[in-house]
């Protein structure tokens, strides 16, 4: 079980194996039973609990600090491979639901022709939306994550093996509908973009802070819907302002074609600004 989100990734498996092999060997130690003769188990077992508790702790910790350290070293030289591709990568979170699919084929349709593109899809199971990209004439490629709630950075340099890369243009990498864990792991993107959907309250940039706070940019979808939704858009965004105060925010709605200009002409930009390989002039 991965020691920073709970998940069963292949990686991680190797923390559940230790606590659990620790646990029963320390069980086995003290199964004896003249404590509770003495009189004195609840206090010795209370010490001990608290031992064990700080053990628990400490390894945690280490072994989390040593995931994300590995995952920080895979994502730099991701990085580097897409500045030497002149590639620019976006990483895009969110809940499920939120319709991030539907929003990239919609990109997707207004970029092509313009620059090559490439998509990495991420998601537990199927290939539905590799498939959709597919269809949309874009290459694709689906990584299963099993129980696994999010992309790695070796996760995706495995993809790239496969997955060529489209040299002076966009990648794409949908990640696992989810906006707890994807938000620790750097996959070695340009940036960031986060979206959600209106129809997910105004709550949540203040419930998920730590995955706002780590947003280039937010698009608030399925716009098309507010006339029919209680939320306040204003309220919203006020509240994107105290996590991602930075992050410019773009109303979309992927069925009408609203905000979808300003969302490009930002796209755009940072494909404009990407940094040169050492060595080389822009």
């Amino acid at each position: 079980m991965c020691g920073i989100c709970g998940c069963n990734n292949e990686e991680h498996t190797h923390t559940h194996t230790h606590e659990h092999g620790h646990g029963h060997g320390h069980e086995h130690e003290h199964g004896h039973e003249h404590t509770h003769e003495h009189g004195h188990e609840h206090g010795h077992g209370h010490t001990h609990e608290q031992a064990h508790a700080q053990e628990r702790h400490a390894r945690r910790i280490a072994v989390e600090t040593d995931i994300l350290d590995k995952n920080r070293q895979k994502a730099r030289q991701n990085r580097a491979l897409f500045a030497k591709a002149r590639v620019t990568a976006l990483n895009i979170l969110s809940a499920p639901g939120s319709g991030k699919t539907t929003l990239l084929v919609r990109l997707l349709a207004l970029l092509k022709g313009r620059c090559p593109l490439a998509v990495v899809e991420g998601d537990q199971h199927t290939q539905l939306d590799a498939q959709r990209i597919r269809e949309a004439g874009v290459l694709a490629l689906q990584i299963n994550t099993g129980k696994g709630c999010h992309l790695d950075a070796q996760q995706l340099a495995c993809a790239l093996k496969t997955l060529p890369l489209p040299q002076e243009g966009f990648l794409f990498v949908e990640n696992v509908g989810n906006l707890v864990c994807p938000a620790a792991f750097d996959l070695g993107e340009s940036a960031r973009l986060l979206v959600l959907s209106l129809t997910e309250g105004e709550d949540k940039p203040l419930k998920y802070a730590d995955a706002f706070a780590t947003a280039d940019a937010v698009v608030l979808s399925k716009a098309d819907l507010a006339p029919h939704l209680d939320i306040s858009v204003q309220a919203l965004k006020e509240n994107l302002h105290k996590t991602c105060p930075r992050a410019p925010v773009f109303l979309v709605s992927s069925k009408t074609g609203e905000g979808m200009d300003a969302l490009l002409d930002w796209l755009w930009g940072l494909r404009l600004a990407r940094p040169a390989p050492e060595g080389q002039s822009a």
